[in-house]
């Protein structure tokens, strides 16, 4: 395999690309794809077998088990650095190691839909919470321990929806590949 294919594999709809002014109308397009991004992932994915489920999108990379389950628990990290963010002074937040938590048994063998549940919950909340920000709020700060980066919260809602659409493309392409849609 070139590594070129890989990179398309990796990054189907690209690498992250946040305008230099985020405006009002990117954030409602941001929410929109947050609010809509579970239905839209269990339709998806409520078909399929285990043997599918448990198929690698590429070589050496996560089933879609183990995605649908990354998912889940990345956007629960999410929300609660939004939630540190607006009340805390520029917090740093905690990092996880996901290829750790991605090898655990619960990600290799429980069942999607805990997962899609627990994503459907989560993405209310933050939608919900989202939709209230002002523009103060949207330019809130966390800093990320590993880079020690500034991360401002108009730009992780981007990359949260980036984040969505980025994961779905890798499960969606899959299928495609497979004949399974």
């Amino acid at each position: 395999m070139t590594e070129d294919t890989l990179q398309k594999l990796k990054y189907p709809i690209g690498q992250f690309s946040c305008p230099n002014t985020i405006s009002a109308n990117h954030i409602e397009g941001w929410l929109s794809i947050l609010e809509h991004f579970p239905n839209r992932l269990e339709n998806l994915v409520k078909n399929l077998s285990d043997e599918q489920l448990n198929t690698p999108y590429r070589p050496e990379g996560w089933t879609i088990r183990q995605v649908v389950h990354h998912l889940a628990d990345s956007h629960h990290h999410s929300y609660a650095r939004f939630k540190w963010t607006l009340t805390e002074e520029k917090p740093v937040i905690k990092a996880y190691y996901e290829d750790r938590w991605a090898n655990l048994f619960d990600y290799k063998t429980a069942p999607i839909n805990m997962s899609l549940l627990h994503l459907k919950a989560v993405h209310v909340k933050l939608v919900y919470l989202l939709k209230g920000l002002n523009e103060e709020d949207l330019n809130k700060s966390f800093i990320h321990p590993e880079t020690q980066n500034e991360v401002v919260l108009n730009y992780n809602i981007g990359m949260y929806a980036w984040h969505s659409n980025h994961h779905y493309a890798h499960i969606e392409n899959l299928m495609k590949r497979n004949n399974w849609m």
